[in-house]
């Protein structure tokens, strides 16, 4: 066998294990996106009761809460930048850090002070490696979150934006995340979080839709203590669901296509290997053929 035919084999055969690496977690990142998707629009229902109840307080009542007033004077405002905790996602990470830098650049051109809170280990790996400073992070469960994992988001968050600024503390909250469309379109976005902005979701509601009457009991004030943070926390664990899903879409769609790359690889190499075998053969051929000719004109001198 020649040196050639050797090495076209030997790239075969590691293609083709290449293909089925690719292919196992295309089937993997299939089977969670089903889950992923199932868990996004089991938590809607929650989210737009809690989301209505919330506007109903802020809409019918008067009271100035920390989590809905606006500060005087924004200095620092906080970013939590939701990215995957591993590769093989496409552009997934990368996408979501570019609306983050973007993001940045804005506020700092406000003249506030960014202060980054990370989850995912791939905005770790970016921040760090740039030697920059992070508030706080959080990882290993971007593709599978729990609501424990949002709940200890929003309370560091919340923590931060109750505190004064001159103890560390920040005045506004902004969360940049990946909205799942469908497992074609993912989209980076950024909602600002804390001072409050009530999002009443994706469908509008109908021109004559009444919302309910509310009684306040003991108060208004005691109502949204105890519903506004449940309410960011429920927006944390919206966008973290959101962001899994994406994750999952980008991850299949990345996965299928090395799979489909590795295939037209392995037809290249398999062709180029036949052209040199059968370049060997003629070779063979050739030198057989010349031989007997070589005999046949020696017997003939003789």
């Amino acid at each position: 066998m020649g040196a050639q035919l050797r090495v076209y084999r030997s790239r075969i055969k590691a293609v083709q294990g290449t293909k089925k690496i690719t292919r196992a977690f295309e089937l993997i990142a299939a089977s969670r996106m089903v889950k992923a998707q199932q868990r996004t629009a089991a938590s809607a229902p929650y989210a737009r009761a809690i989301t209505r109840a919330v506007s109903a307080v802020a809409t019918y009542s008067n009271e100035d809460h920390p989590l809905t007033t606006e500060k005087r004077e924004v200095t620092r405002a906080a970013m939590l930048l939701v990215t995957s905790d591993r590769g093989l996602a496409g552009a997934y990470s990368s996408n979501v850090i570019k609306e983050g830098e973007r993001l940045a650049e804005l506020l700092r051109g406000e003249g506030k002070e960014v202060v980054p809170f990370i989850a995912g280990r791939k905005g770790s790996s970016y921040y760090r490696f740039r030697r920059r400073s992070v508030e706080a992070e959080w990882a290993g469960f971007s593709d599978a979150p729990q609501f424990e994992n949002a709940k200890e988001i929003a309370d560091a968050l919340i923590d931060a934006f109750l505190r004064p600024t001159e103890e560390g503390g920040v005045d506004e909250i902004h969360v940049v995340s990946t909205r799942f469309v469908n497992m074609v379109t993912q989209t980076p976005e950024v909602v600002r979080l804390l001072p409050l902005e009530v999002v009443e979701g994706d469908e509008p509601p109908a021109p004559d839709d009444v919302l309910p009457l509310y009684e306040f009991e003991p108060s208004a004030a005691a109502v949204l203590d105890a519903l506004l943070p449940k309410y960011v926390e429920s927006r944390i664990f919206n966008a973290l669901l959101q962001s899994a899903a994406s994750e999952l879409a980008a991850r299949q769609r990345a996965m299928k296509s090395a799979t489909d790359n590795a295939e037209e690889l392995i037809k290249r190499y398999t062709r180029l290997a036949n052209t040199a075998r059968q370049a060997e053969i003629t070779q063979e051929i050739s030198e057989i053929v010349g031989g007997a000719n070589a005999l046949a004109d020696a017997s003939a001198s003789a």
